[in-house]
C-alpha cells in the first residue's frame, strides 16, 4: 500500500479510502484515478486475510457435500449457490466428503476453524441426515436433505408435485391405465413420487391398479426387469412412471426386446433430468427436472 501512494503522490490514508470505496473520505475524483492506475501498475492486491481479520468477518460460506460435487445433476446446486454467493460479495468453500462419515466431522471442524459466517450441508439425494453437531455454532442450512426433528432449516425439492405433474402430463396425453415403476428404498423422494402418482390418478378418477405399480432398485437393471414385468402382462400399461432415468433407461432396453415402440406403443416419464441420460435416449426421454440449481441459491 505504501508503494501505491509513493507512486500516486497521496498518503497511505488516502489509499486505503480510496481502495475501501470509503463514501465519505472527500476524495476528489483526479486523485481516485491516480490511485487506481497506480494500483494497477504495480499489480497490488490487498490482503484479504488481514482486512477479515481487521473487519472481524470472513466473508466466505462452507459448503459441506458428499457426493454432490462429482455427479452430473447435483452439482448445480454448488453453481447456485455459488452465484448467488458471487452476487453478495462471498466466497463458496467446498469440502467433499465422499460419503465418508469420519470426514463430516473434521470438514465442519475446518471450516469453522476458518471462520466461515455459515455452512450448506448438502446431501446428494432427497434424505434424512445428522450433521455434525458443531454445525450449530454458525447459520446452517441443510440442503436436499432435514434433520428428523426440523430444527435446522432445509431447502428440499417438492417430490410429491413432481410426482402428480409427471403423470398429469400422460393423463394430459389420453393415458388412463398407467404404470409406475419405483424405487425399493424407502426414502423421501420414493415415497413422495409415489404419493403424487396416486393423488393424480385420483384427482382424475382413475383407478390405481396396483399389479402396475413394481417396486426395484433404481438403476438400468432394476428397470429392466421391472419393465419385463409390467410389459408382459395380459393387459399391460399404455404409460409408465418411472422413479429416475436409470430405471427409464431400463424400461427403453424391456420394451425394444419386447417388440413396443416409444411412444407409439409405450408412453414413459422418468426424473432427474441427468444431462448424460435424458437427451441420449432414442426417442429423447420426456423427464421431471429437480430445481437444484433454484435450491443452491436459495
Amino acid at each position: 500500500m505504501q508503494d501505491v501512494a509513493d507512486r500516486a503522490g497521496v498518503s497511505r490514508t488516502t489509499v486505503s479510502f480510496v481502495i475501501n470505496q470509503v463514501v465519505d473520505g472527500a476524495i476528489p475524483a483526479e486523485t481516485q484515478q491516480r490511485v487506481w492506475d497506480a494500483v494497477a501498475a504495480l499489480g497490488y492486491r490487498p490482503n484479504a486475510a488481514a482486512r477479515n481479520l481487521r473487519m472481524q468477518r470472513t466473508h466466505t460460506i462452507g459448503f459441506i457435500s458428499d457426493h454432490i460435487a462429482t455427479t452430473p445433476f447435483a452439482g448445480q446446486m454448488i453453481q447456485g449457490a455459488q452465484d448467488f454467493a458471487w452476487e453478495h460479495g462471498k466466497l463458496i468453500l467446498l469440502i467433499n466428503t465422499g460419503g465418508r462419515q469420519n470426514m463430516k466431522a473434521d470438514a465442519a471442524e475446518a471450516l469453522l476453524e476458518r471462520q466461515v459466517e455459515g455452512v450448506l450441508y448438502a446431501s446428494m439425494y432427497h434424505r434424512e441426515v445428522t450433521p455434525p453437531a458443531s454445525l450449530r455454532e454458525v447459520p446452517t442450512v441443510l440442503l436436499d436433505s432435514y434433520v428428523a426433528d426440523r430444527s435446522l432449516p432445509s431447502v428440499v425439492p417438492d417430490e410429491v408435485n413432481g410426482g402428480r405433474a409427471a403423470v398429469e402430463h400422460l393423463i394430459a396425453r389420453g393415458h388412463s391405465r398407467i404404470g409406475m415403476i419405483t424405487n425399493v428404498d424407502p426414502i423421501p423422494a420414493t415415497m413422495g413420487r409415489e404419493k403424487g402418482f396416486r393423488a393424480a390418478m385420483h384427482h382424475h378418477m382413475l383407478p390405481v391398479d396396483e399389479s402396475l405399480i413394481c417396486a426395484v432398485q433404481s438403476d438400468q437393471a432394476g428397470g429392466y426387469s421391472g419393465g419385463m414385468q409390467l410389459l408382459q402382462r395380459p393387459k399391460r400399461p399404455s404409460a409408465v412412471f418411472c422413479f429416475n432415468e436409470r430405471v427409464a433407461m431400463g424400461l427403453y432396453q424391456a420394451a425394444a426386446e419386447l417388440g413396443l415402440h416409444i411412444p407409439a406403443d409405450l408412453a414413459i416419464v422418468g426424473f432427474d433430468n441427468q444431462e448424460v441420460i435424458a437427451p441420449s435416449l432414442r426417442p429423447a426421454l420426456t423427464t421431471m427436472q429437480l430445481p437444484h440449481y433454484a435450491m443452491g441459491r436459495w
